[in-house]
C-alpha cells in the first residue's frame, strides 16, 4: 500500500478516462470525461464508509461510457469529509502543545467581536478544550532569534502527560515558530521518538503565518482531522485497487490546485473547502469560454450552498477564511482557517437542510441537515424532519417519479405530513403555505448571504451573471436571481455534478505562503530573493508530484500594508530575481493597488512587506471563447406540470421540457421547468431560457431581454 502511496505518478494521456469525484453531505458526485464526453451520475453519501460510494459511481459511469475500470487513466477527488468533521466536531482526540502562557490563546481569540452590542455574545467554543491544551517553557523572538530553550526534562514530562492522556494527534503551535521552527521539530521529534503511532502536526509547516492565534486554530484543525483523513484516504486507494483501477489518485485541496494523497494526508486542513472549490474552477471555466468578467458562483448540493465570486476569470483567493459561520453570517463567528483557499461564503442551505419553527414562531431552516442517512421526509429512508427538498416536492419544482434520473422515488404525501406536522401544525398553515414559506426563508438567507459577502468584496452583485449548478442550484436560481437583483444566469452541462467536472479542469498545484517581515526603509534584495526561492522550491516540488515533466507555472504575490496596519494587500509581482531597484517598483504597485481600494495613499509613511506567497501550477489548455446565439426558436412543450410562482404567488400551469430535447437555439418562455437527470433548471415566470453552443441554458430575466431588444 505505501509504495503505491509514495510512488511518482503523471497524468493520464488524452486518450484515457478521467474521472472526477466529489463527496458531499447528502450525495456523492461522480463524473468520467472520455475524449469530447462527460457520463456522470450521483449516488448517495455512504457515511459509514464513503469510499463505497465512490466505487459504486464510478462503476456507474464506467458502464455508460462502455469501459472497464482499468481504461481509467486518473481520479481527482475533492470532499467535505474534512469541513463535516470540524463543524460536527467528531475528529480524533487532540492534545495541543504551546508556548508557556499562550495557552488560553484559541478560547480568548482576538479583541475582535462580531456582534459588538449583545451582551450575551457566545463565540465559538476552542476545536481543543483547556483540559488537552499543554506549555512548555521556551521562546523566540520575532526574527526567529532563540530567547528561551526548551529543557530536555520539561520536554519528557510533556510527553508523559500526552502518553497518559491517550491522545490520538497533537498540534504544536509556539510563538514566533512560523519564522523559526526549530523548536516545534524538537517537541515533535521527541514526542515521535516516544509515540511513533501518534499523528503530529506543527504550525510551521501548516501555515507558517503571523497572528497566533489563527496559526494556532489552524495546526490544531490539522490534527484534529489528520487521523480520519488519512485512514480515510488509505482506505479510497485500497478499494479503487481491489476494484479494478491501477490508476493515480489525487485529491483537489481547498486552493483550487491538484495535490497527491500523501501530501493530502500530511495537510488534510488543505482539503476544508476541496469541494467547493471545485466547484468555482467549473464555473471560472464557463466564465472563460463566455468571456463573462463578472460571475457569481452559486452552487447548491444536499447540505450547503456555496457562493463565490469571480471576476477577470479567476475565483477570489485569500489566505484565510472560516469554516462554519455561527451568526448571521458575520465574520469572526466561525472557526478561522489560516490556508490558500478560494474565498467564498457556505451556508446550511442545501437540499436536505431542515427546517424548524423557532420561539418566536418564525421559520428556521439549516444549518442541520437530513443529509443522506435518513435524507428528507419524502426519500422515505426513516427521514421525519422537513427539508428543503420536501417543500420543493410540495410546490412542483421536483418530478416526485423523475428524481435523481428515476433512482429514488418519493413521497408527496410523506413530504406533507412532516411539513404540516413540524411547521405548518405551529403556524396553523396548510403543507402547500408551509412549503412556500420553507422555500422564501432559504432562497432569503442564500440571497442575503450572497450581498453580504458581495459588500465585503466592494462589489455590487446586481452588476454579476450568476453561474449556478449542483443537485439543488438550478431550482433555486431563478428566485435567488430576483431577490437579488440579477438579470441573467447560466446552468452548464451536467450542472448537477458541477464540483466534480470542476476537478478535471483545475491544474495540478500548490501554494506556500509564509511570513517575512520587511520595512522598505530596511529593504533587502538578498533577503527577499532568498524567502522567494524557498517557497518557490517547494510550491514546485508540491506541484511536480502529478504535472510529470511539465514545468509549472509559478506566481509570485506580496502581502503589504503601511507600518501600523492591521491587515495588508495583496500585490502580484513577476517571478524573477529582485535588485534594490525593486523597492521603487513594490512602492508604486503597492501605492497604486491602495489607492484603488481606498481612494488616495498615505503620505510619509513606511510601507513593510508581511508575507510572501508563491503558487506553482501546471498550464491549463487554451479556453475556446463561444458567443451567445444570435436567433432562437421558441419550443412547444409536450408536458406541464403545476408548480408555484413565489414571484407571483401562486400556483401555476409551468412547460416541462427534457434538457437533452432542446437543440442550439432552443427557447423556452417561463414558467417552465427544464430536467435532467442530475437536476432540474426552474424558469420563472420572469425568465426565459436559450440553449447555447456548448449546451448551457442562458437564463435571462424578460425586463432585461425586452429591454435589449427595443435597444436594437
Amino acid at each position: 500500500m505505501h509504495k503505491r502511496f509514495n510512488r511518482r505518478v503523471t497524468v493520464a494521456s488524452p486518450a484515457q478516462a478521467r474521472v472526477g469525484v466529489d463527496i458531499g453531505g447528502t450525495f456523492t458526485d461522480v463524473a468520467l470525461e472520455l475524449g469530447d464526453k462527460i457520463f456522470s451520475t450521483k449516488v448517495l453519501t455512504d457515511y459509514t464508509a464513503p469510499e463505497r460510494a465512490i466505487i459504486r459511481g464510478i462503476e456507474i459511469v464506467t458502464t455508460k461510457a462502455e469501459i472497464g475500470l482499468e481504461d481509467i487513466g486518473v481520479i481527482i477527488h475533492g470532499t467535505t469529509l474534512a469541513t463535516n468533521a470540524l463543524i460536527e466536531r467528531r475528529g480524533a482526540r487532540t492534545a495541543f502543545i504551546t508556548t508557556e502562557g499562550f495557552r488560553d490563546t484559541i478560547e480568548m481569540r482576538t479583541e475582535n467581536r462580531f456582534e459588538q452590542y449583545d451582551l450575551n455574545i457566545k463565540l465559538p467554543p476552542p476545536l481543543v478544550e483547556r483540559c488537552d491544551r499543554f506549555t512548555l517553557a521556551e521562546r523566540l523572538d520575532a526574527q526567529g532569534g532563540v530567547l528561551l530553550a526548551p529543557d530536555h526534562r520539561a520536554i519528557q514530562t510533556l510527553i508523559d502527560r500526552i502518553e497518559q492522556g491517550g491522545y490520538e494527534s497533537v498540534a504544536i503551535g509556539f510563538i514566533h515558530a512560523y519564522v523559526n521552527g526549530v523548536h516545534e521539530r524538537m517537541m515533535r521529534d521527541a514526542l515521535l521518538a516516544r509515540l511513533p503511532d501518534v499523528s503530529i502536526s506543527i504550525s510551521s509547516e501548516v501555515s507558517a503565518q503571523i497572528r497566533e492565534f489563527e496559526r494556532f486554530n489552524t495546526v490544531c484543525a490539522n490534527a484534529y482531522v489528520r487521523p480520519i483523513m488519512k485512514s480515510y484516504l488509505d482506505r479510497l486507494i485500497g478499494e479503487v485497487r481491489q476494484a479494478g483501477a491501477d490508476c493515480p489518485i489525487f485529491v483537489i485541496h481547498s486552493g483550487g490546485g491538484i495535490i497527491s494523497v500523501q501530501s493530502a494526508s500530511e495537510f488534510p486542513v488543505r482539503l476544508v473547502e476541496s469541494g467547493p472549490a471545485g466547484g468555482a474552477i467549473f464555473a471560472a471555466h464557463i466564465a472563460a469560454r463566455y468571456d463573462l468578467n463578472s460571475v457569481l458562483s452559486f452552487d447548491m448540493g444536499g447540505t450547503t450552498a456555496k457562493i463565490c465570486l469571480i471576476d477577470d476569470h479567476t475565483p477570489k483567493t485569500a489566505n484565510t477564511f472560516e469554516v462554519a459561520r455561527t451568526y448571521r453570517f458575520k465574520k469572526g463567528s466561525g472557526m478561522p482557517i489560516s490556508i490558500p483557499v478560494v474565498e467564498m461564503v457556505e451556508i446550511g442551505a442545501g437540499g436536505g437542510s431542515i427546517a424548524a419553527v423557532d420561539v418566536m414562531r418564525q421559520i428556521r431552516v439549516g444549518p442541520h441537515s437530513a443529509g443522506s442517512e435518513p435524507g428528507p421526509a419524502c426519500y422515505q429512508r426513516g427521514g421525519t424532519h422537513p427539508t428543503v427538498t420536501d417543500a420543493d416536492l410540495l410546490l412542483g419544482r421536483i418530478d416526485p417519479d423523475d428524481f435523481a434520473g428515476g433512482s429514488i422515488p418519493l413521497s408527496v404525501s410523506a413530504a406533507a405530513d412532516a411539513l404540516v406536522n413540524q411547521v405548518g401544525a405551529m403556524l396553523d398553515l396548510g403543507a402547500e403555505e408551509a412549503a412556500y414559506g420553507i422555500a422564501e426563508v432559504v432562497d432569503e438567507n442564500m440571497s442575503n448571504a450572497a450581498r453580504v459577502h458581495a459588500v465585503e468584496s466592494g462589489k455590487d452583485i446586481s452588476d454579476y451573471t450568476m453561474i449556478t449548478f449542483g443537485g439543488a442550484g438550478p431550482l433555486h436560481a431563478a428566485r435567488l436571481c430576483e431577490k437579488s437583483g440579477i438579470g441573467k444566469f447560466l446552468v452548464p452541462p451536467g450542472a448537477g455534478v458541477g464540483s466534480a467536472i470542476g476537478f478535471l479542469r483545475a491544474p495540478f498545484g500548490y501554494e506556500s505562503v509564509r511570513s517575512a517581515s520587511m520595512r522598505f526603509s530596511d529593504f533587502d534584495a538578498s533577503a527577499l530573493n532568498s524567502v522567494v526561492s524557498q517557497l518557490s522550491e517547494e510550491a514546485v516540488r508540491f506541484a511536480r508530484q502529478g504535472s510529470g515533466p511539465i514545468e509549472p507555472a509559478v506566481e509570485v504575490k506580496a502581502f503589504m500594508r503601511y507600518v501600523g496596519q492591521g491587515w495588508e494587500i495583496p500585490i502580484a509581482f513577476p517571478c524573477r530575481t529582485f535588485t534594490a531597484a525593486d523597492k521603487t517598483t513594490f512602492t508604486d504597485l503597492f501605492t497604486t493597488a491602495y489607492t484603488q481600494f481606498f481612494g488616495r495613499p498615505i503620505e510619509g509613511l513606511d510601507i513593510e512587506i508581511v508575507s510572501w506567497a508563491v503558487k506553482a501550477s501546471s498550464p491549463l489548455p487554451p479556453v475556446e471563447r463561444l458567443r451567445l446565439v444570435d436567433e432562437h426558436t421558441d419550443i412547444t412543450p409536450q408536458k406541464t406540470r403545476r408548480i408555484f410562482d413565489a414571484a407571483l404567488h401562486t400556483f401555476v400551469n409551468a412547460a416541462i421540457v427534457e434538457r437533452s430535447a432542446m437543440p442550439v437555439g432552443a427557447c423556452i418562455r417561463g414558467p417552465a421547468v427544464i430536467v435532467e437527470p442530475e437536476t432540474a433548471t426552474l424558469v420563472t415566470s420572469s425568465f426565459d431560457a436559450t440553449v447555447q453552443p456548448d449546451g448551457c441554458l442562458l437564463v435571462v430575466a424578460k425586463a432585461l431581454s425586452a429591454g435589449t431588444a427595443n435597444r436594437e
